[in-house]
C-alpha cells in the first residue's frame, strides 16, 4: 500500500511539475499587443516583477514596435508609484535613450528630477546625494529656461539648498560641542546661503522612535553618556578638513 502511495505521489509531482514548465514555455513568441496587455494587467494588480518581465519579452521579440514607448514611461511612473525609485530612474533612462522627442525628453528629466527628491525622505543621511540632486536641478533649469515644469524644479531645488545649508549647520554645532572651532567654521562657510533666515525655517518633525536615536540635530538624549574625548568621533572623518584649515 506505502509502495503503491509512492507511485502514485510521484506521478502527481511529475503532472504538477511538467504542468509549470509547460505553462512557462508557453509565454514566449506572443504578439506585442499580448505583451503590452500582460504588462498593464499586471501593474493593475500590483505585481511590478510581472510586469518588468512582461516588458522584457515585448523588447526582446519586438524591439520595432510601437507600443515599446508607452509600456516604458507606462513602467517609469508605475515604479515611482510604489516607491521604487531607482528602477523608475532605469525606465526613464531607457525611454531618454531610445525613444523621447526634445518635448518628452524634457518630461522625462523632469520626472527624473522628481524621481531623486522623492527617494530622499531623509536628508541629513545623504549629504552627497542632496548635492548630486541640486546640481541635476540647475542642469535642467539651464537647459529648459522656458519649461512649465521650472517653477516645479526650482521649489524643489530651494528646499534642497535649505536641507543642505541646514545639515551644515547641524555638523558645525556638532564640532563646536567637540571643541573643534576650525572644522566648525569650515562647515559653517560651506556653502552658505545669506538668503536663509534660519529663525523662520521649520525643521522637519521626526518621529518620536527616530528623534530618540538622531535628536533634533542640537543634541541627542543619549549625550550625556559620550565621553567628553577625541574618540567620539573618527579622527579621519575631519582630517583632510582640519589640514585644510591649517593651510588657511
Amino acid at each position: 500500500m506505502k509502495q503503491k502511495m509512492k507511485i502514485l505521489l510521484g506521478i502527481l509531482l511529475t503532472v504538477v511539475l511538467f504542468s509549470g514548465c509547460k505553462e512557462e514555455l508557453e509565454e514566449y513568441n506572443k504578439p506585442a499587443l499580448y505583451w503590452y496587455s500582460s504588462i498593464v494587467k499586471s501593474i493593475s494588480s500590483g505585481n511590478m516583477d510581472k510586469a518588468d518581465n512582461a516588458y522584457a519579452s515585448l523588447q526582446g521579440e519586438h524591439i520595432g514596435s510601437p507600443l515599446l514607448p508607452e509600456a516604458t514611461m507606462i513602467l517609469a511612473m508605475s515604479h515611482m508609484y510604489y516607491e521604487e525609485y531607482l528602477l523608475t530612474e532605469h525606465f526613464l533612462n531607457e525611454y531618454i535613450k531610445r525613444y523621447a522627442n526634445s518635448n518628452e525628453r524634457e518630461f522625462a528629466e523632469f520626472l527624473k528630477i522628481k524621481a531623486k527628491y522623492l527617494s530622499l525622505p531623509h536628508p541629513r543621511r545623504d549629504q552627497e546625494f542632496i548635492k548630486e540632486l541640486i546640481v541635476d536641478a540647475n542642469a535642467f533649469k539651464k537647459k529648459y529656461p522656458n519649461s512649465s515644469y521650472y517653477s516645479t524644479v526650482d521649489s524643489l531645488l530651494s528646499n534642497l539648498y535649505i536641507s543642505e545649508a541646514l545639515l551644515n549647520q547641524i555638523i558645525a554645532s556638532l564640532y563646536e560641542r567637540l571643541d573643534k572651532p576650525k572644522a566648525a567654521a569650515y562647515y559653517k562657510n560651506l556653502n552658505p546661503q545669506p538668503w536663509i533666515d534660519y529663525k523662520d525655517v521649520q525643521y522637519a518633525n521626526i518621529p518620536w522612535y527616530r528623534e530618540w536615536f538622531e535628536g533634533d540635530g542640537s543634541e541627542s538624549w543619549y549625550a550625556f553618556m559620550l565621553p567628553d574625548t577625541q574618540s567620539v568621533v573618527s579622527r579621519n572623518s575631519v582630517k583632510d578638513t582640519i589640514e585644510k584649515t591649517k593651510g588657511e
